[in-house]
C-alpha cells in the first residue's frame, strides 16, 4: 500500500540488483515505487545447459560415441565446475553475512575479492550502523571538534558490542573506554578551548563530570570490570549524554555557510525543541501515564535539528512560533501521521529539499540520496518517530511549505538492511524524543491543540533580520 501523502506524491523508480531473491517486499513505504529485478529467471536459463539429452547421446553408434566422448565429458565437466563455483560463491557470501551477525566487529574488508559491492553491502548487511533511535541520530549530527568526536565514536562502538549475544567482549569495551579517557585527559585544553568564552564555566563542569562524575568514564570502566551488561548500558548512556551536552556547547551555530540564494529563508542555527499537545477528537482518552489517570490530551516533544537541516527546521520553527499548527487536524496511515495539507494565510516557505549526507559537512539541496549506491543521510528516516516535511505539490525538488509528518518506521516493512524504501527521499529535520508511546494512539481526526517552540527561539533567524 503506497503512503498517501496528498501534497507529497513522488514517483521515484530505482532498480536494485539483489543477490538473494527470497524476499520481495509486498508493501511500498510512502510514495516511492521501487522495481526489483529478480535473478531467478537468469539462473533458471543458465541451468538449462546442465541438463544434457542422454537419450540422444546413447542413440549414436559406438564409433561416434567414442569420437565424441571427450567433447561430451569436457562440456559436462566445464558446466558442472561453473555451476559448482557459483554455488560455492553464494554459500561463502551467506556464511560471511552470518559471521558478521555473530561478530559485528569482524572486518569484512579482506573479502573484497568476492565482489560484494558497497551498494549491495548497504542493502543486505544486518548491521549498517544506521542510527536506530532519534537520540543516537541527533548525537551523531552535532558538529564538534575532532577530539570530542573521537571520544564519542569510541563510546558508540560499545553500543554495538553490547548487541553481541551470550559472551560479551568486555575486554574490547574496556579498551574503548580507556581510549576515550586518554583522549579526554590528554586533550583537555583543546576540548575546552572549543567552548565559547561565555559558556566555558558550564563546559568545565561537564568536562569534570565526563571524567570523574557518577556517570563518567571512570565509573563506566568499573561497570565493565563487573561484567554486568545492564550496568554497562546505563553507564554508557550517561557518559554519551554528557558527551552530547559538551558537544552542543562547542557548536553554538552552523558550521557551514548557506548558499546566498537561500538566505531569504528562515533558518535554525542549532537545535530547538517543539512541544505538541494532542487532543482526542472523539471523546476517547490516551493511555494514562504511570500511576496517573487517562488523558484527553497528551504531550509530545520533538527535537528539531538546524545543524543538518537549517532551512527545513527554520521554516517549521517559524510556523510554530506563528501559531500555524494550533488547531490543525491529523490524519493517520499505518506508516505515518500527517498534518493537514493547507494553511491559507499562514503559508510557510517552499523550502528546497534539504538532506545532509553522512560524512559531508553541509546539506545537499534539490536532490535525493541513492541508498543503493551507499549514500546515507545524517538524519535517517528509518527511525520510529522521525519528523519530516512532505513533498511540494509542484515539484519533488521542494518540500511542502507546511505539511509535515511523523514517520512510524516498522522494520517488518523495511527493505534489506532494515532501511525504509524511502530513505534519503525526504527532508528529515528532527525526532520525537518525548511521547513516542503516544504516536500509535493518535487517530485520524485528532487535533494539535497547541504547538510551541519551548527551546531554541534565540537560534531562529528570520529573513528580515539579515
Amino acid at each position: 500500500m503506497a503512503f498517501p501523502l496528498s501534497s507529497a506524491l513522488i514517483f521515484h523508480k530505482a532498480s536494485i540488483n539483489v543477490s538473494f531473491t527470497s524476499f520481495v517486499p509486498k508493501q511500498h513505504c510512502l510514495s516511492t515505487h521501487f522495481l526489483f529485478r529478480s535473478s531467478r529467471t537468469r539462473r533458471e536459463n543458465a541451468a538449462a545447459p546442465l541438463r544434457p539429452t542422454f537419450c540422444r547421446i546413447f542413440s549414436k553408434n559406438s564409433s561416434m560415441e567414442v569420437k565424441n566422448k571427450h567433447e561430451i565429458l569436457s562440456s559436462l565437466s566445464t558446466s558442472t565446475f561453473e555451476d559448482g563455483l557459483k554455488r560455492f560463491e553464494s554459500a561463502v557470501a551467506v556464511i560471511l553475512v552470518f559471521v558478521q551477525i555473530a561478530s559485528p566487529i569482524l572486518p569484512l574488508g579482506a573479502w573484497n575479492s568476492w565482489s560484494i559491492s558497497p551498494a549491495e553491502a548497504v542493502l543486505y548487511s544486518p548491521d549498517t550502523k544506521v542510527p536506530r533511535t532519534g537520540e543516537l541520530a541527533l548525537r551523531k549530527a552535532i558538529p564538534s571538534n575532532t577530539n570530542m568526536k573521537a571520544i564519542q565514536d569510541s563510546l558508540e562502538d560499545i553500543s554495538y558490542l553490547l548487541r553481541i549475544p551470550q559472551r560479551k567482549p568486555f575486554g574490547t569495551m574496556e579498551g574503548n573506554v580507556k581510549k576515550a579517557l586518554k583522549i579526554a585527559v590528554d586533550d583537555k585544553d583543546p576540548i575546552l578551548a572549543s567552548v565559547p568564552a561565555d559558556l566555558r564555566e558550564k563546559g568545565s563542569e561537564l568536562y569534570a563530570s565526563l571524567i570523574d562524575g557518577k556517570g563518567g568514564l571512570k565509573a563506566l570502566l568499573e561497570c565493565i570490570k563487573d561484567k554486568d551488561p545492564d550496568k554497562v548500558s546505563v553507564g554508557l548512556a550517561s557518559s554519551l549524554d554528557t558527551v552530547a551536552q559538551l558537544e552542543l556547547l562547542q557548536a553554538p551555530g552552523l558550521s557551514f555557510l548557506l548558499p546566498e540564494q537561500y538566505l531569504k529563508y528562515p533558518r535554525l542555527a542549532g537545535r530547538g525543541i517543539v512541544q505538541f499537545d494532542i487532543e482526542k477528537a472523539d471523546g476517547s482518552t490516551f493511555s494514562p501515564e504511570a500511576g496517573g489517570e487517562p488523558r484527553k490530551t497528551a504531550t509530545i516533544q520533538v527535537v528539531i535539528d538546524g545543524y543538518s537541516a537549517p532551512l527545513t527546521a527554520g521554516n517549521f520553527a517559524k510556523l510554530v512560533v506563528d501559531g500555524a499548527y494550533n488547531g490543525v487536524k491529523l490524519s493517520c496511515t499505518n506508516q505515518a501521521i500527517l498534518s493537514e495539507s493547507g494553511l491559507g494565510k499562514n503559508s510557510g516557505y517552499s523550502v528546497p529539499l534539504e538532506i545532509m549526507p553522512s560524512g559531508q559537512f553541509e546539506p545537499l539541496y534539490k536532490t535525493t540520496l541513492s541508498v543503493q549506491d551507499g549514500e546515507l543521510p545524517v538524519l535517517p528516516l528509518s527511525v520510529y518517530g522521525a519528523i519530516a516535511m512532505a513533498h511540494s505539490e509542484v515539484s519533488e525538488e521542494y518540500s511542502s511549505p507546511y505539511q509535515f509528518f511523523f514517520y512510524l518506521y516498522d522494520k517488518r516493512s523495511a527493505g534489506l538492511g532494515g532501511l525504509s524504501f524511502d530513505e534519503g527521499q525526504f527532508s528529515v529535520f528532527g525526532y520525537t524524543t518525548v511521547g513516542r508511546d503516544i504516536l500509535p494512539e493518535i487517530k485520524t481526526g485528532d487535533v494539535i491543540q497547541s504547538a510551541k517552540l519551548v527551546e531554541g527561539q534565540g537560534r531562529l533567524i528570520l529573513p528580515d533580520e539579515n
